[in-house]
């Protein structure tokens, strides 16, 4: 081959790197003009701040509500057993939607000790300090927490129970900010054990503990 022409490649080859050497420097170097706009609507745009009011939509508004339905990513939460407790729309779950293992149960009463106890006790009868201080005040204005051993509270589904952690009933709070919903099963599982605990029989046992009992 020519001396030429390999003379011709390699100058080729040299003026291709001539535009990435300015790019680099362009990019990499301070400089005290301002750059240049290619479409100045991309930069100079008028644009509202946020939770700030404006004249653009009818309402005055600069923030756009999200649509009706709209749902954050990674929460479908497609489940509503899982979720809310529910099942056919309305109708509270009988069974829980996740194994009750041992790990389940003691997650359950380290949370219940958190949010729960201080109100309905370490027993679930009531008597918790909060409640034995409230009713020495005598104010008028306090509502006893329900015995969450009682009749009316065993007799409901688990769903319902569950949906109490997230929802609130009467006085007390909703919890859905606070508890996961892992949790919120955590703590209705043991809420079921201290049901267990109190209305328990020797006939519940199974042979070899009743065995030891008597």
């Amino acid at each position: 081959m020519p001396r030429w022409i390999i003379s011709a490649v390699l100058l080729l080859v040299a003026l291709t790197l001539v535009p990435m050497g300015l790019v680099y420097r362009s990019r990499s170097s301070d400089k005290t003009a301002t750059r240049i706009q290619v479409v100045y609507d991309m930069d100079d745009q008028a644009y509202h701040r946020s939770q700030s009011a404006g004249t653009f939509h009818a309402d005055g508004r600069a923030m756009r509500l999200p649509p009706s339905g709209t749902i954050a990513r990674g929460h479908l939460n497609e489940s509503d057993a899982f979720y809310r407790g529910v099942s056919r729309d309305t109708i509270f779950v009988e069974d829980f939607p996740l194994p009750v293992t041992e790990d389940l149960m003691a997650r359950g009463r380290e949370r219940y000790d958190v949010f729960c106890a201080p109100c309905h006790g370490r027993s679930g009868d009531g008597q918790s300090a909060v409640h034995r201080r409230a009713a020495a005040l005598g104010e008028g204005t306090w509502t006893p927490p329900t015995d969450l051993a009682g009749a009316t509270v065993v007799e409901r589904p688990v769903g319902h129970i569950y949906n109490t952690i997230a929802e609130g009933i009467r006085n007390m709070p909703a919890y859905g900010s606070q508890i996961p919903p892992r949790d919120r099963w955590a703590i209705t599982a043991y809420v079921r054990a201290l049901q267990l605990s109190r209305n328990a029989s020797p006939d519940d046992l199974p042979a070899d503990l009743r065995a030891a009992l008597d």
